[in-house]
């Protein structure tokens, strides 16, 4: 957490220790987090990371992050970068790799509007 955004790193800590009472989960499959999240609600976050090579995200935008975010939006969630929505990106690189915010349209907009707040300061 120590090298995330502001944004996220705000976000987490209000949300596991605030009235909200979330949990973190992570199995290791992207797709077993998310299916999850789809039944029961939340938000999948793989942010960007400052301490490593993963400083654009980790996740291939063309085959792990848009295929998903597509099955998010159609079910009535949202997928975003936290700066741009992730369906809106078109890529440079088969291989390229974007930050991942997706899931409850409510968790994915105060992201989002963290990260506005957080460029506008």
């Amino acid at each position: 957490m120590a090298h995330w955004d502001d944004a996220i790193a705000k976000y987490v800590e209000a949300r596991t220790h605030g009235q909200s009472r979330f949990n973190m989960r992570w199995t290791g499959s992207m797709v077993a987090d998310v299916q999850r999240i789809l039944r029961r609600g939340g938000v999948f976050l793989y942010p960007a990371d400052s301490e490593t090579r993963s400083r654009g995200g980790r996740l291939r935008l063309l085959y792990e992050a848009a295929p998903i975010a597509l099955i998010v939006e159609s079910a009535g969630g949202r997928a975003s970068t936290g700066r741009r929505d992730l369906l809106d990106i078109a890529a440079i690189d088969i291989h390229q790799r974007v930050p991942v915010i997706l899931g409850s349209s409510v968790e994915v907009d105060q992201l989002v509007l963290a990260y506005k707040q957080m460029s506008e300061a």
